[in-house]
């Protein structure tokens, strides 16, 4: 199954119900990621731009979407992004098919 790193950002709403009755979120984070038939692999609060990180592990892109999709619509974020993760051998696999691609591209440059 493909992994993903989702990202997000919660609404002050979100962190003063936080605040108020503190709780691991990690609970509710599994819960939405099976339904959509992943698995959640870690859950992390962080320093910086985004209040939380989570690595995913989803069947497919639409499962990916769904998840995030309802986390969106919940209200408790005010912003985030999904990125799709390549594992190291998937990686390697990509640059050997790029070399064959790359033989057919001819940049503007020459």
């Amino acid at each position: 199954m493909p992994y993903y790193l989702f990202k997000g950002r919660y609404t002050t709403q979100a962190y003063k119900a936080l605040v108020d009755t503190p709780q691991d979120r990690t609970a509710a984070g599994t819960a939405v990621v099976e339904a959509a038939g992943g698995k959640l692999h870690n859950l992390f609060f962080c320093f910086g731009k985004e209040d939380v990180i989570a690595l995913i592990e989803m069947p497919d892109d639409q499962a990916m979407a769904a998840a995030a999709m309802t986390l969106a619509a919940s209200g408790a974020f005010a912003g985030g992004s999904t990125t799709k993760l390549l594992t190291a051998q998937e990686a390697k696999a990509a640059m050997e098919a790029a070399q064959t691609v790359a033989k057919s591209y001819t940049p503007v440059t020459g």
